[in-house]
């Protein structure tokens, strides 16, 4: 079992995913609290690799960040290496592959709360972070979890937007779905049983804790 492309399906999945929530936090509760011109292109750009094919999604990004682009020279130029088929262009590809997957929970989540415990925070002074780390986000506990699993659970499953920004190169940018579809090109269904089934229970794992999130929110 090709247990190099398990471990690096691990770690961009470890990586991402708290990045990724973290940095959807402030952009979730914009969408759901305020009121701004856009707000609807806003909201469909984000969601769009929901429904954008991820060979599509992929070809772009690779357009966008390949060395003739303004950001591969860039990044180039700042860092000396190359952002596509790199470990780090795979995580930049990920965040935006699996966005919607955090901003959805996350902005459904803050749009339950009752919009008089913030009122109240206002009425007693409190500031527009302090309201958030105080009193949004502790009363968003299981959206945020939620945002955690299915972006962890999206991440370990890609395929074409990882394909096409990281290729396959082992150990470092080959993870796990590569790794199946390649054992099966070269008729080693053994391996690819192996690491499908590790996929398998993990998927399975996943959807057992977000069922116990939800009956807990």
């Amino acid at each position: 079992m090709d247990t190099s492309a398990i471990w690096v399906t691990a770690k961009l999945a470890l990586f991402v995913t708290p990045v990724l929530v973290t940095l959807t936090l402030p952009l979730a509760y914009g969408l759901a609290f305020g009121r701004f011109r856009g707000k609807g292109l806003v909201e469909a750009t984000c969601n769009l690799p929901l429904v954008l094919p991820p060979t599509v999604l992929g070809f772009y990004l690779l357009v966008a960040m390949g060395p003739r682009s303004p950001l591969g020279q860039a990044w180039e130029g700042l860092f000396g290496e190359r952002l596509v088929f790199t470990f780090t262009g795979l995580v930049i590809a990920s965040l935006i592959y699996s966005l919607p997957f955090a901003l959805q929970p996350l902005k459904t989540s803050f749009a339950k709360l009752d919009r008089r415990l913030i009122e109240t925070a206002w009425v007693l002074g409190k500031g527009p972070w302090e309201t958030f780390f105080k009193v949004v986000l502790p009363n968003s506990l299981g959206g945020l979890a939620s945002a955690c699993v299915l972006v962890f659970a999206h991440t370990i499953g890609e395929f074409g937007v990882a394909l096409m920004i990281g290729g396959s190169i082992p150990g470092q940018t080959k993870v796990a779905s590569i790794a199946i579809f390649e054992h099966v090109e070269m008729l080693e269904y053994g391996s690819a049983a192996m690491i499908s089934l590790v996929l398998l229970v993990i998927s399975y794992l996943v959807l057992l804790l977000i069922s116990c999130i939800e009956r807990k929110d």
